[in-house]
């Protein structure tokens, strides 16, 4: 077989990126709060979607199935978080200029800190960030929606909505899991004009019977790491006796560009995401190679990394190709391969990513490829027969371990607790209300930050060792903020309970649209 051939093969390739942030307005700046938001969208979803925008100008569609988390979105769509935005790209900028006219990096010659390197870098981060705030300021000024709703109805991309706040389902009680699968939909489709049919199971975790419930909410189709389908991924399956189709992740294909171990982003000429220079503030410095220490490192280089792109699109579309025919080959039948990535590693992480990504999609056509969404698998005819599907997630261990392990027992223990006191205050809140049928703000904050305190980022952050100290308060806070709202309903003090829900309200105020009158009885 030879890799370069640009001769069709059968089947079909998905590329699926899931895009997802905690709520992190109002809640610290650094080193985790918000500058990780404005960090994401600086460097990852704007230029994503403009090179989305660029592709549907080209006159290409269905490019990819594009996950987003209603908290993601919220925060897109905040006024308060637009605002800090502006002023981060601004920021940026203003950091970029100052690098121009450094005299002492404090650096050795030949390394990235060195006074003739910073002052190079600067000139070319303080272009990348006059065009990242030309670009917020032609596009974004509104919001995220508009620019994610353009791109929907343009065909260029497939959407995948998902539950509120991103919960650990399987842990759940049901009754708020279908809760915030409902309310999620319908977020979806109040920002977008556009209810989606695919959700990204948040960690892609599933529980035996989690499809009849996906089935009930008007899902069609969810994501599941490759394991969950014991490997075999070429199709789609449709899930026990539903008519819900759970597709796999192909850790073939996806482990060649992002794995623990290996992977394009580690490549030496590649911009260093951990090394900062801190006296700019900025990221001047290339991988330069795996064992070389951060001061040690050599500056970036734009040229050196616009050629390992090339090699590295070359190799990925090489990749899916024989993927591919091989699957084809060993099941009888035109096959299936999907690379799913979080989104932030296209820019975030993997500063080269959107510019690889652009190539990728225009090199796998040309190369013989057919490129398309899960819903257009669906309606080629991509799905085999049905499965059961084990309890799984895609974290570590493919289990459940990194959100029910005794690391994070604690967490576990507190999500019931908290859950079951949201649940008790609300139903008996709502049932007085019975003769009045307005809004219950109260209940609405009860159930927000119930459902901020079970997000799966928190034991994720635990588990991993990333930011634990700030995940824990987190997780306990809108405990706090749950409890003591509902500590004042209880009791009778009805005034008291309003007024903490409206204080918490001004830093939790997310999902303006739920509704506690619509939680399952």
């Amino acid at each position: 077989m030879n890799d370069s051939s640009t001769a069709p093969v059968p089947g079909l390739f998905t590329l699926v990126l899931h895009t997802h942030l905690p709520w992190l307005a109002h809640h610290g700046r650094w080193p985790v709060g918000e500058e990780w938001l404005y960090q994401s969208w600086a460097t990852a979803y704007l230029p994503l979607t403009r090179v989305l925008r660029q592709l549907a100008e080209e006159g290409r569609g269905h490019l990819l199935t594009l996950g987003m988390t209603p908290v993601v979105t919220a925060q897109l769509d905040d006024p308060y978080c637009l605002a800090g935005m502006q002023q981060w790209l601004s920021n940026w900028q203003l950091r970029a200029l100052e690098a121009t006219t450094v005299r002492d990096g404090g650096g050795a010659p030949e390394t990235f800190n060195s006074p003739e390197a910073l002052r190079a870098f600067g000139i070319h981060e303080h272009r990348q960030a006059g065009l990242a705030l030309q670009e917020f300021a032609d596009h974004w000024q509104h919001g995220g929606s508009p620019v994610l709703r353009q791109l929907i109805g343009a065909g260029t991309i497939e959407l995948l909505g998902g539950p509120l706040s991103h919960p650990f389902q399987p842990l759940l009680n049901p009754r708020l899991r279908e809760f915030a699968l409902r309310e999620g939909l319908a977020d979806a489709g109040a920002r977008f004009a556009h209810t989606p049919g695919g959700i990204w199971a948040p960690e892609c975790a599933y529980a035996p019977g989690m499809e009849t419930g996906y089935a009930a909410a008007g899902v069609t189709h969810f994501m599941v790491d490759g394991p969950s389908l014991h490997g075999d991924t070429a199709l789609g399956r449709p899930v026990g006796e539903s008519n819900v189709v759970a597709f796999g992740r192909d850790l073939q294909v996806s482990y060649r560009v992002w794995s623990p171990k290996s992977g394009y982003p580690g490549h030496p000429a590649y911009r260093d995401f951990h090394t900062y220079d801190h006296l700019t503030g900025l990221k001047p410095a290339r991988v330069t190679g795996r064992t070389v220490p951060s001061e040690s490192k050599a500056p970036y280089e734009p040229e050196r990394a616009a050629a390992a792109i090339d090699t590295h699109v070359a190799d990925f579309v090489n990749t899916v190709r024989r993927r591919l025919i091989s699957e084809s080959e060993r099941t009888g039948r035109p096959a299936h391969v999907i690379a799913a990535f979080d989104t932030e590693l296209f820019g975030h992480w993997w500063h080269e990513g959107p510019e690889w990504l652009g190539r990728v999609l225009r090199a796998l056509p040309a190369a013989g490829v057919q490129v398309g969404t899960l819903s257009d698998a669906i309606n080629k005819g991509f799905v085999g027969s049905p499965v059961e599907l084990p309890p799984s997630s895609w974290g570590s261990g493919k289990d459940w371990q990194v959100w029910s392990g005794e690391q994070v027992a604690d967490f576990v223990t507190l999500n019931a607790e908290v859950v079951d006191t949201a649940l008790t205050t609300v139903d008996k809140a709502l049932a007085q209300d019975s003769a009045y049928p307005a809004r219950d703000r109260v209940a609405d904050q009860i159930l927000r930050e119930a459902l901020l305190t079970v997000s799966s980022d928190w034991p994720f952050m635990v588990s991993k060792d990333t930011a634990a100290e700030y995940a824990r308060y987190r997780a306990h806070l809108h405990a706090h903020a749950t409890r003591e709202i509902a500590g004042a309903l209880a009791s009778g003090r009805r005034d008291q309970a309003q007024k903490l829900a409206e204080g918490w309200n001004r830093a939790d105020g997310l999902f303006g649209a739920l509704d506690a009158r619509r939680l399952p009885r």
